[in-house]
């Protein structure tokens, strides 16, 4: 009797694991429509038209999921229009739900930025730091400086939003 309870049991237990792994199962096709319908989004680049590194920043934001406009006539009148302080400028400006991004900032942080929402002009990385996206590639040798993405602040003051090494 006590062998017939057990494989019953048993049975119950597979049973069980079925209609779990069943239902698991059927919620994965869902959850992947909602990441794929999800649109992306919209990010437009002001850049010299030969340069190397902000092509490849711009593969970085598209392997990302962003959709990315690029405008080739430099990016000194873009840099001012969106409020970006000189001394931080970059050999790329890019604009994104309201935010200007200034140089070779991780689509991490664009991310992040665009989920937080501060009360900010942008994000900024300063100078061109080796190791960060579009100055990673081979050329580089897997050199990597420590750097910081700034948050610009609407009051011109400047924080650390993310300090990479």
């Amino acid at each position: 009797m006590a062998a017939t309870m057990i494989s019953n049991e048993g049975r119950n237990c597979r049973a069980r694991r079925a209609l779990l792994v069943a239902a698991a199962s059927a919620a994965v096709p869902t959850w992947t429509r909602a990441q794929v319908t999800k649109p992306a989004a919209s990010v437009e680049v002001w850049k010299g038209p030969n340069c190397g590194c902000c092509k490849d920043w711009i593969k970085h934001l598209e392997a990302n999921g962003f959709q990315v406009t690029a405008h080739n006539e430099g990016n000194t009148d873009a840099r001012r229009r969106l409020g970006i302080p000189l001394i931080l400028g970059g050999c790329h400006t890019a604009e994104v739900g309201g935010y200007a991004i200034e140089g070779h900032v991780p689509a991490r942080e664009i991310l992040r930025l665009l989920n937080e929402r501060p009360q900010a002009i942008g994000l900024a990385v300063p100078a061109m730091p080796l190791g960060s996206p579009g100055m990673d590639g081979p050329e580089y040798h897997k050199r990597s400086d420590p750097y910081d993405v700034l948050l610009v602040g609407r009051d011109g003051n400047l924080h650390v939003y993310q300090h990479y090494l």
